[in-house]
């Protein structure tokens, strides 16, 4: 099976910063399939974070996490990192990185075909 790997979650006071990495289990995957990143806290819907196009780089950040996060590939690690500064107490959740044929427009929770098992984000003083 085809699979992707989280690191990278964990304990953080507000403002302060995390570097999530999710690391693809095939060459192929990583070089053709949309990644995105997905959080998903209790009570909340499962939401898109940011997305990154294979074709252009181009990216797409949701409006709660512009200025403060940003995705990036790395293609000899085929690595997919969220760089996540000045969290707040609003960015607590379950992270889940995210492989789709789609693009990044088209991509939604609901149809992702491959997600990662999810890290766990906390913000706290």
């Amino acid at each position: 099976q085809v699979h992707l790997v989280e690191s990278g979650g964990g304990l953080v006071q507000p403002g302060g910063s995390l570097r999530l990495a999710c690391q693809a289990s095939s060459r192929f995957l990583f070089d053709h399939y949309t990644l995105a990143w997905f959080r998903q806290a209790p009570g909340k819907e499962r939401e898109k974070v940011s997305c990154i196009s294979t074709s252009d780089g181009t990216t797409y950040p949701a409006d709660s996490v512009k200025g403060r996060f940003t995705i990036s590939r790395d293609n000899a690690k085929n690595t997919m990192y969220l760089q996540m500064d000045n969290l707040t107490p609003e960015d607590p959740a379950i992270y889940y990185c995210a492989a789709d044929i789609r693009p990044c427009p088209g991509i939604v929770a609901k149809a992702v075909d491959v997600w990662g098992q999810g890290t766990q984000v906390t913000v706290s003083a």
